[in-house]
């Protein structure tokens, strides 16, 4: 049966912008995701709906940070509906393609539904390896309105996308203010940050972490380029963080850290005089048990980074430093490359920092 396309009914929301129909065997109307309440930006003015960093840094920012900002990591929608399926289409940003990653991780989409007060994953919208995709992520649920979070992209952007539901069926803002997006921990870091190399979204730690302090986490991961760009430090600065966690050290050199991590620090520290500030090592790559210059570039890393921490530890009670070691395990099986993380490297770091976190997310 063809499927129809509305407007929004104007008792719920309205919706701006183009929607188009998608062959398959249910009638289904689809809705512009515009509509519907998005979180993890830490600024609102971006050039776009869905990208991560400010227009204003479109002439500051270095080019690869700009355009990695176009990444939709850790950005999520949240709405209620109680229709039997859903169904997506998207048009991406770039169509990137990445050896060592999932799809689906990459460029495609995730569906969570809250249930006894805890966040289950309902399936993930494959893309088609196409600049224009659709899929199902679920369809022959119970028609009770449920609570929904939709995780975007990990590594390329998106320009448009609808939602599809059955047409007899509603869609609306949440009800449930959930994961909490006032105080949110704010995350800089690198491509592992960012999610590599994570199957699918939710599987990226920030928002296994989120989901589990069920608390926003906003992701500043810049795969290749967290090396302590200033323009970064006054975005976090600006934010409403309740904690902040710095997790630059694979990207940064040993002269990097030495000239600007003192500066970066004290950019956020002057507008967030009391928030928490945790500082994370190198972690001890598989790749390095054997490789013997990379083991000894991580170690003259966490050298350097020790003692600029333990620099700034002498006048500032309000940071701590999170050792790596234990952070994925020893058995060299968490990651793709032995450098970045698979689902199981995910799951182990997520395990790891919970307990360290929950203290200052507790507070």
């Amino acid at each position: 049966m063809k499927k129809r396309i509305r407007p929004l009914p104007s008792v719920l929301l309205s919706v701006a912008g183009l929607l188009w129909a998608l062959p398959a065997g249910g009638q289904m109307t689809y809705y512009n995701a515009d509509a519907f309440p998005l979180f993890g930006k830490v600024s609102a003015q971006t050039e776009t709906r869905y990208e991560r960093l400010p227009a204003a840094l479109r002439d500051v920012s270095r080019q690869p940070v700009w355009e990695l900002g176009k990444n939709t990591a850790g950005l999520y929608l949240r709405f209620r509906t109680n229709s039997t399926a859903i169904e997506l289409k998207w048009t991406l940003y770039k169509n990137r393609i990445m050896s060592h990653m999932a799809f689906v991780g990459v460029k495609g989409f995730d569906l969570y539904c809250y249930e006894n007060g805890e966040w289950r994953f309902v399936n993930a919208a494959q893309p088609n390896n196409a600049m224009d995709n659709a899929a199902t992520l679920i369809d022959h649920m119970d028609d009770s309105e449920k609570e929904m979070m939709l995780y975007f992209p990990l590594y390329d952007g998106i320009t448009s996308l609808q939602i599809g539901i059955d047409s007899t069926a509603t869609i609306a803002p949440p009800q449930k203010a959930v994961p909490a997006d006032d105080r949110p921990v704010v995350c800089y870091g690198t491509s592992i940050l960012q999610g590599g190399c994570a199957s699918r979204p939710g599987m990226a730690h920030t928002n296994i972490l989120a989901r589990r302090f069920n608390r926003t986490f906003i992701n500043l991961g810049f795969s290749g380029h967290a090396q302590l760009d200033y323009e970064i430090a006054e975005l976090i600065a600006g934010s409403n963080a309740s904690l902040i966690i710095l997790d630059f050290v694979p990207n940064a050199s040993v002269e990097q850290m030495q000239e600007k991590m003192e500066r970066f620090y004290t950019i956020i520290r002057a507008k967030h005089p009391d928030t928490p500030i945790l500082f994370i090592e190198d972690p001890p790559f598989p790749k390095g048990r054997y490789n013997r210059s990379l083991r000894q570039e991580v170690d003259a890393k966490n050298a350097t980074f020790r003692l600029l921490f333990e620099r700034l530890k002498s006048h500032d009670d309000h940071i701590d430093l999170i050792a790596s070691e234990p952070m994925i395990g020893d058995d060299n099986e968490a990651t793709v490359d032995g450098i970045h993380f698979t689902d199981l490297g995910f799951m182990r770091y997520a395990d790891y920092l919970y307990p360290i976190l929950k203290p200052y997310i507790d507070n």
